[in-house]
């Protein structure tokens, strides 16, 4: 176990665990990629600095703004809610993820710390009850923010709080410092970052300052969807490839009301005879009869209300046509309402909606059934979608091992360089509760077992595979419940093997016991056959 230090920050809001504003190591010219989408600082030696947050903080914050707008949206809505509730499922008496340390090679006690600051993390993230509203927010906004919060006068506790932050208000800023090498080429000297929280959201800034609360890296959690758009160097959400789909389904559902709505009702044609009046008098005199037909009802595509409204014009207007002497005179006719009731247009935008959201088009129509076995095979789209559901979970694990780390640190359990070895041999196991793996696993070891019969027709059961595997993995019994089974088994073994033992005596057996072999009837026909 080793002790960590607290460093007292003098520019930055926040604690932040060992050195800060490290040397390079390694000099390079290139700037180091930005996996993260933070504003780059380049530093200007004597002539100072420039912030460059100009339309990009705030093209952030607009995407945010939109992609909540469209998980409104009732199919985007349903798409989403499939997606978590197959990424984060939530049972009674069960927890929704747990810690696997089965890799870690580290004494047991520091296995035991390791699990119960996870425990802590989750108790702190109210994980239980709001694990889904949390994964749904890191899918829709792209990216998650939790204020990190200790007690200054005794770090050694741990983390106390964790406060979500509202996105649109944060920023994290990285700050590249140059200095010239051999021949004259500026060579990376060191990389400063932070982050830049303003309560009124982050707005455009002045050339040489940043409006804002600077916070220390460590003070906060940070995790975004991995999601990187490279020609504006910005974090985007899953739901981005989905912007235009949803747009152009918005566009055809309203085009397709409006239609019906303006074509739903047959609509009169005027013929009014005008006789020899001038075109003057002649346009009064039809404005005049126009009136006393007029019927001014308008579709409002923002609210869906028809309402009447006698200051725009409406496709429900009838006509008026002036018709001059010589001709036939007043007519009124009708022309037909429309007829036309195919939405393929519609059907066909809603599943490119599915399908940029990677969500299988099946699932769109609640009527459909999900067969799975040999007689129905599991479509190829639910196995897509389930590797995606895998990619989400690993993407989402950054925010747990974040918070791990920073416990753990905290602590003084482990220092910062031990951590890369924890990380990869740390895996967060989540809760299934999916009908599809569920049955993936069955026909994988049904087609096993089948094919072992085939081989060795009777085999005992602890032959090939252990009995307390069987609990685990065909039965799903966690630990707790597989040594109050095998609590419970030892129990009733006497009990057990008294109504065996009477039951050969009164000739009966058990449903899953074979009756004893007659072995007296046996051996008085081998005595018949040798005297014979």
């Amino acid at each position: 176990m080793a002790r960590n230090y607290l460093t007292e920050m003098f520019r930055l809001l926040g604690f932040q665990i060992g050195s800060h504003n490290p040397i390079q190591k390694y000099k390079s010219f290139a700037i180091p990629a930005n996996l993260d989408g933070a504003s780059q600082i380049a530093s200007g030696g004597i002539y100072g600095t420039y912030v460059d947050l100009e339309g990009t903080a705030k093209n952030e914050a607009e995407l945010c703004t939109r992609y909540r707008d469209m998980s409104g949206q009732p199919e985007c809505d349903q798409a989403i809610e499939d997606i978590i509730t197959d990424a984060i499922v939530q049972e009674d008496n069960k927890p929704a993820l747990s810690i696997n340390l089965d890799k870690l090679e580290q004494p047991e006690k520091i296995k035991t710390e390791t699990r119960k600051c996870f425990d802590e993390i989750l108790k702190l993230l109210n994980f239980n009850e709001d694990g889904m509203e949390i994964f749904k927010r890191w899918y829709v906004d792209g990216r998650l923010f939790y204020h990190i919060m200790i007690d200054p006068d005794s770090p050694e506790d741990g983390i106390k709080e964790l406060r979500n932050l509202d996105p649109r208000r944060v920023r994290k800023i990285r700050e590249i410092k140059k200095k010239l090498g051999e021949g004259g080429v500026e060579i990376v000297d060191s990389i400063l970052e932070y982050y830049l929280y303003n309560e009124r959201g982050i707005v455009n800034v002045e050339a040489t300052t940043a409006i804002g609360v600077k916070i220390a890296v460590d003070s906060i959690c940070y995790v975004h969807s991995g999601l990187i758009d490279s020609t504006r160097n910005m974090v985007v959400s899953y739901l981005h490839k989905a912007i235009k789909p949803l747009n152009q389904l918005r566009a055809m559902e309203d085009a397709h009301v409006i239609y019906r709505l303006s074509r739903a009702a047959e609509r009169r044609v005027f013929y009014v005879d005008v006789g020899n009046m001038p075109t003057n008098r002649a346009e009064q005199y039809i404005k005049i009869i126009m009136n006393d037909f007029r019927n001014k009802l308008v579709y409002d595509s923002d609210t869906g209300q028809v309402r009447d409204d006698h200051k725009f014009l409406s496709m429900q207007e009838d006509f008026f046509l002036p018709r001059r002497e010589g001709g036939k005179g007043t007519e009124v006719t009708t022309l037909p309402g429309g007829s036309n009731l195919q939405i393929e247009d519609i059907m066909y935008f809603q599943e490119r909606l599915y399908k940029a959201l990677h969500v299988p088009a099946s699932r769109l129509k609640s009527d459909a059934g999900f067969g799975v076995g040999r007689e129905a095979e599991i479509s190829r789209d639910e196995v897509k979608f389930s590797r995606f559901i895998t990619k989400l979970r690993k993407r989402f694990d950054h925010l747990l091992k974040e918070l791990l780390k920073i416990q753990l640190e905290l602590r003084g359990i482990i220092t910062k360089d031990e951590w890369e070895i924890f990380r990869e041999n740390i895996d967060i196991d989540y809760s299934k509760d999916s009908v599809f793996s569920e049955a993936k696993d069955q026909e994988i070891w049904t087609t096993r077992f089948q094919l072992l019969a085939a081989i060795d027709p009777n085999p005992p059961i602890d032959r090939y595979i252990s009995r307390e595997w069987v609990f685990k993995n065909v039965l799903k019994l966690d630990d707790d419940a597989l040594e109050l089974m095998k609590e419970q088994i030892k129990k009733e073994k006497p009990e057990v093997e008294a109504e065996k033992a009477a039951s050969l005596d009164t000739g009966a057996f058990f449903e899953d016991e074979t009756p004893p072999p007659p072995a007296t009837k046996k051996k008085t026909s081998e005595k018949k056959k040798v005297n014979e």
